[in-house]
């Protein structure tokens, strides 16, 4: 359990990205077959999408409109 402590006090001073990269690798540690299953998911929307761009039936939004909304929403500006 002291080793375990330690190593979780290492991992908890590191910055915030490798903090968060190890706490994915970790969940997808748990359960492979469930990240199988998102990845593909993941992989199957993304072709759909693509093909909605590629045939004209999705809307899309200039980055800085989307920007500038979010900006809005978050910060009031």
């Amino acid at each position: 359990m002291k080793e375990t402590t330690a190593l979780l006090e290492q991992v908890l001073s590191l910055p915030e990205n490798d903090r968060a990269e190890m706490a994915t690798r970790i969940l997808e540690s748990l359960d492979p077959e469930a990240q199988r299953d998102v990845d593909e998911a993941w992989a199957t929307e993304i072709e759909r999408r693509c093909a909605a761009v590629d045939a004209g039936t999705l809307a899309t939004s200039d980055w800085k409109d989307v920007r500038s909304r979010i900006e809005r929403d978050l910060f009031g500006r």
